[in-house]
């Protein structure tokens, strides 16, 4: 635990509830779906067929911050439009150090070159595609247009990956080795990706209901959020008050039945922050929708945060894997500065014994949550936050 407090003093968010602070936060308290047919690719062979996708308009929008975007991947073009939100939040922030998230990089430039080889391709383009295609790319071509040009750590441990960027961003301001850090998450849809959740039977052709006692599996999302940490501040929109990550060593895929990761990833990061279960006034749950996911996810919650409200927020989103963890945070900052805690939509019968916030909206104050995001490898990471003045 450490005196120090890690402050988001900038946040900019793209999801498919929206490009901008005022529709996300719009999208999340009337639980709007932003699951929609894919358009990106042929899904006709695939068992899943829709995903959470960000607003069309995206392309003109990164092009209006920088016009030479309309040539980098998807993922890039996502992440640059966060990254402006943000930044526009803290006019003149530089980051002593970026902490970045990923599962993907730039997957869609991948998928192009392969499909390039052995065809009309120049090595000019060859180049370009690889070059777009790597994991740091990306957020070294988004940070660029600002000026950025801070040393770059990259996370990709599976699903858990956006929160642990955010965690051991604030965990570097936490411990006085950096005044300012950038933390990042960020995927987009490909169809390489797309199709090895169908492989794995783990997507869904139905609606997507975490934690419903009928749910089928997940539907994939994508976005990118950025939070600009700095040692306390008097106008925070919210601090990260403690981190914490496990491993359950249980299997490749497969979590442990009993939720023995997640339970300690949570009580960690509540033991960080000197804080008791009790005192959470909201959850933000990885809650997938995958039969053994959230089985697991459920009996930690049972056990580590029995009278907190319980909400994931991927029936509307998708799981954005890489990403989904620093954009859940920012739903979380959200519902604290909102006064709401985020639905739980497409629920019919909730699992029991966890008090889920069921398919509307539920308007409160709430002032601490905790967000969790686990994956693949028996990945489990947790962050708590507190809400700030702003």
């Amino acid at each position: 635990m450490s005196s120090v407090v890690a402050a988001i003093t900038g946040m900019g968010c793209m999801s498919p509830l929206g490009c901008d602070a005022a529709s996300t936060r719009a999208g999340l308290r009337a639980g709007t779906d932003g699951i929609r047919p894919v358009g990106l690719f042929d899904t006709s062979k695939f068992q899943s067929h829709t995903a959470g996708q960000v607003p069309e308009d995206f392309v003109d929008r990164a092009a209006a911050v920088l016009p030479a975007s309309r040539r980098w991947p998807r993922a890039t073009q996502i992440l640059l439009i966060a990254v402006a939100e943000a930044l526009s939040m803290r006019p003149g922030f530089v980051p002593d150090v970026v902490i970045a998230a990923t599962t993907s990089g730039g997957m869609d430039f991948g998928e192009r070159f392969y499909r390039g080889l052995g065809g009309a391709m120049t090595e000019r383009q060859a180049r370009e595609l690889v070059r777009g295609y790597f994991p740091h790319q990306p957020v070294l071509d988004a940070l660029a247009p600002f000026g950025i040009a801070a040393p770059l750590r990259v996370i990709s441990n599976a699903c858990a990956s956006g929160t642990n960027a955010v965690g051991v961003a604030a965990n570097l301001v936490r411990r006085g080795q950096a005044a300012r850090v950038m933390a990042i998450g960020f995927d987009a849809l490909a169809e390489m990706v797309f199709a090895g959740f169908d492989a794995l039977r783990a997507s869904t052709a139905e609606k997507c209901r975490p934690f419903d006692l009928e749910r089928s599996g997940l539907v994939l999302g994508e976005g990118a959020a950025v939070f600009l940490l700095e040692a306390g501040a008097p106008d925070a929109l919210a601090t990260i008050a403690g981190y914490g990550c496990a491993n359950d060593n249980f299997h490749l895929t497969k979590p442990e039945p009993g939720g023995a990761g997640p339970r300690l990833s949570m009580q960690r990061a509540l033991a960080d922050a000197g804080w008791e279960a009790s005192s959470l006034d909201y959850a933000n749950a990885h809650g997938t929708a995958t039969p053994f996911n959230d089985a697991s996810e459920a009996a930690a919650l049972r056990e580590v945060c029995p009278n907190v409200p319980v909400s994931s927020t991927k029936g509307m989103t998708g799981h954005a894997l890489g990403a989904a963890g620093a954009i859940e945070a920012a739903f979380c900052v959200h519902a604290l500065q909102g006064g709401f805690l985020p639905p739980n939509i497409n629920l019919r019968t909730g699992e029991p014994g966890i008090d889920l916030v069921a398919n509307v909206a539920r308007d409160l104050n709430p002032r601490r949550a905790i967000s969790n995001s686990f994956g693949f490898g028996g990945s489990n990471a947790s962050i708590v936050l507190e809400k700030g003045a702003v």
